[in-house]
């Protein structure tokens, strides 16, 4: 059985990782080498800057802004949006009054929730930047309309251009369009844990609540983890760059307010033509992400628990 193993390996690894090299590391250096170059993205001509990209980058105020609204939208989306599907689905599965032979059962209907919790990610998020930009217009929106018919009149914000709050809009349709994915992901996990921890914590007299973080979390923990790199990573890329790019005005304003690090970057190079500086810009951006991975992971890291 011994003979052959590792040929037998490369053969299957040799392709996959070529076209990762190709298609993902390769590109990574690349952007490295043009960031040290003054390339306009369109002239085959262009020569060594040096660092001067990167002192750029340390004095611009919009790479500032658009940092801290990165950072924000990197460790206050993942907060929410988990901590929302952490309690749909403890609810729709463990939450529910007791029934007749069960100790713990979730709500009735848990199912039809599931699956409409679960429909905002059916949708591209094109679609849905489009249907909250009309939802946030503040004349002719639904929201500022229905503020409206319950005589709330004077409180109707301009969500979209008021500084203060356009970020907040923004995250809010992220959470409302990724909170689904990880309501169904979550109650995959706690349909996985045996009943029976719950049922002799119940009897012990345990709270629903004490269940949650003592139970639940903790065996749910590595999913969590998980959960949230990934939120990390969509609210550093495309799905930050996606919102705001189609719901802001400038795209990224007022006054830069909702610039994220990944508009920027598009902008700097489409827009302005400076694909040299771009690429400086992104090379940040992956160093901001690779430490955000390696910090949830150093932090989060616990005794794997099993059952």
């Amino acid at each position: 059985m011994q003979h052959g193993k590792y040929r037998f390996i490369v053969g299957f690894l040799a392709a996959p990782l070529a076209l990762y090299a190709i298609f993902v590391i390769w590109p990574f250096i690349q952007s490295i080498y043009y960031s040290f170059t003054d390339w306009t993205g369109l002239s085959p001509d262009f020569k060594m800057v040096g660092f001067d990209n990167y002192s750029k980058m340390l004095q611009d105020d919009i790479f500032w802004d658009s940092l801290w609204n990165s950072l924000l939208f990197a460790l206050l989306l993942p907060l929410v949006t988990l901590g929302l599907a952490l309690f749909f689905a403890f609810m729709l599965n463990v939450g529910g009054r007791r029934r007749k032979g069960a100790a713990i059962g979730g709500v009735r209907g848990s199912s039809f929730y599931k699956i409409a919790y679960f429909f905002p990610q059916v949708l591209s998020i094109a679609i849905v930047s489009v249907l909250f930009a009309f939802a946030y217009n503040p004349k002719d929106g639904a929201i500022n309309g229905a503020l409206r018919a319950v005589g709330l009149d004077s409180l109707q914000p301009d969500w979209l251009g008021d500084p203060n709050i356009a970020l907040w809009s923004v995250m809010a349709v992220l959470v409302w369009s990724t909170v689904g994915f990880f309501v169904v992901l979550f109650s995959a996990g706690m349909a996985s844990i045996p009943k029976d921890f719950y049922e002799a914590a119940l009897l012990d007299g345990a709270s629903r609540f004490t269940t949650f973080f003592r139970i639940t979390i903790p065996l749910l923990w590595d999913t969590v983890q998980s959960g949230w790199v990934y939120m990390g990573i969509l609210a550093l890329g495309a799905e930050s760059f996606a919102v705001v790019q189609i719901m802001t005005v400038g795209p990224g304003g007022p006054d830069y307010s909702t610039t994220v690090l990944v508009l920027y970057v598009y902008q700097t190079a489409f827009r302005d033509g400076q694909a040299g500086y771009a690429t400086t810009i992104g090379v940040a951006l992956l160093v901001i992400t690779l430490a955000l991975a390696a910090l949830v992971m150093r932090v989060g890291r616990r005794e794997r628990l099993e059952f």
